[in-house]
């Protein structure tokens, strides 16, 4: 490799990964590298060439997915040797949902308790990705995680955020967390300040939100809304009263009702925001597809912070994700994190770095869309005629119960039925009234026929309710 790899090769216009992959595909086409060669690790080539690792790294993942060269566990990357041509073979089926096939037989519990992604082949590559970090980890194996070796994974969450309207974004803006939980966290111990500081949060919420004011002591108080999100004037009556330092929302897509807060009302939040001097944390962690409006840290610089995570577009496992503060206050923002845990781990970041710009990612993340949507469309055939909320993207449906069910009891009657269900409840602050209605995740990981099963089931339950008004 030494006699035909130039630091110039690299340079002009274009991504300097296709530059990687172009060159080497010469070479091998041209005869200078030959099957069974092996190639230099990640690190070597990338000093040799003044490139990332990470882009090195793109660059092998593309060609070994191509099957132009192949990762060995603990040896390294090679040419790969010529592919046998196969004659009168049988077309190769690609399963969307093939967490569980019909044929591996139905499926009575079905828990809806959190959304539960099918697999579409990102477990596949997310395999593949794992075993091509541990042969040659970019970041190697003996150091503290750093704001230097995790530059590539910030990037790669810059790339993954493409058109979303942020405002200005660079890498040193981003912030790795250990999902989006963690995040939020981060956040709120980057702003609270004060002996008893105030947090708000819609009057039904992610539960999220009011754990982790709780765990720093701050009191929350909850905040109306209508079918648009948070009320403007209750925001305004609440900050006033309360002296707020923080406002916690999801306005894309709202956890647990589905909702979505359009530009004049986050217009008029933000004003808001900015006349009583408090900030706003938006949880973006359920949005599949493109933002329908601008966050809150492009409509209020200065004031508006952004958390988000992979878990419910690629997998949760991996509890990977980046929070984003506003402009002249990611200091603070990384302080929270180095002090709390360093960093995150050197081979996630290595990891994800690789996973987030891959080239299938975007057909991997349609896929996940569309397979949702086969679930959210058989939920709604099922229990249309209830008073049934629900969004194309979605993984969650909210139920208003009918007259004769309350919450807790529908909860327990779908559980007896083999169907785990959350209750209103777990969404209002503890000395709050909830509606009586429920919200239900789409688990793709069990076959169309049980999820639709289940379906049927709590279809039954509303039919007939155990309170009987009238005589």
């Amino acid at each position: 490799m030494d006699t035909i790899w130039e630091p110039e090769l690299v340079k002009g216009q274009g991504p300097k990964y296709q530059a990687v992959v172009t060159r080497i595909r010469q070479s091998i086409d041209q005869g200078a590298l030959r099957p069974g060669d092996k190639l230099p690790p990640v690190r070597d080539l990338a000093w040799k060439l003044r490139i990332t690792p990470g882009t090195v790294a793109r660059a092998y993942t593309i060609l070994t997915d191509e099957g132009a060269l192949k990762a060995e566990v603990g040896r390294g990357t090679f040419v790969a040797l010529p592919r046998p041509v196969l004659v009168d073979t049988d077309p190769i089926e690609i399963d969307v949902i093939p967490h569980r096939k019909e044929e591996d037989g139905d499926q009575y519990n079905v828990n809806l308790f959190s959304p539960h992604l099918p697999c579409v082949g990102q477990d596949k590559l997310v395999r593949q990705l794992m075993a091509q970090v541990a042969q040659d980890p970019p970041s190697g194996v003996m150091h503290y995680p750093s704001r230097s070796g995790a530059r590539a994974a910030r990037e790669a969450v810059v790339h993954w955020l493409k058109g979303t309207p942020l405002g200005p974004l660079r890498e040193r803006d981003v912030v790795l967390c250990h999902g989006g939980q963690n995040g939020i966290m981060l956040i709120l111990q980057s702003i609270l300040e004060g002996r008893a500081p105030t947090v708000l949060i819609e009057d039904l919420a992610y539960p999220g939100f009011r754990k982790a004011a709780e765990l720093l002591r701050a009191e929350v108080v909850p905040v109306a809304m209508d079918e648009d999100g948070i009320i403007p004037e209750a925001l305004e009556a609440a900050a006033r009263a309360h002296d707020a330092q923080v406002l916690c929302t999801s306005p894309e897509v709202h956890n647990p009702t589905c909702g979505f807060s359009p530009v004049g009302r986050r217009e008029a939040i933000a004003e808001i925001a900015r006349r009583y001097d408090f900030q706003i944390v938006e949880d973006d962690c359920y949005r599949m597809g493109v933002n329908r409006a601008p966050s809150y840290r492009m409509l209020a610089p200065g004031r508006g912070w952004y958390v988000s995570s992979i878990a419910k577009t690629i997998t949760p496992s991996l509890r990977f994700g980046y929070a984003i503060a506003p402009e002249g206050k990611s200091s603070l923002l990384r302080r929270a994190a180095e002090h709390s845990f360093f960093g995150v781990a050197t081979p996630l970041t290595d990891l994800c770095s690789t996973l987030l710009t891959h080239p299938d990612m975007d057909a991997l993340a349609d896929a996940t869309h569309k397979a949702f949507n086969t679930y959210v469309q058989s939920a709604v055939n099922v229990l249309g005629a209830y008073d049934l909320v629900w969004r194309p993207g979605v993984p969650f449906l909210w139920l208003r119960l009918p007259v004769g069910w309350r919450a807790g009891a529908f909860c327990q009657a779908a559980e007896a039925q083999g169907v785990q269900i959350r209750s209103a409840e777990e969404f209002v602050c503890r000395d709050a009234r909830a509606p009586h209605a429920v919200r239900m995740a789409v688990n793709a990981g069990v076959s169309l026929k049980s999820f639709e099963a289940a379906m049927l089931r709590l279809r039954d339950l509303l039919d007939s309710p155990p309170e009987q008004l009238g005589v």
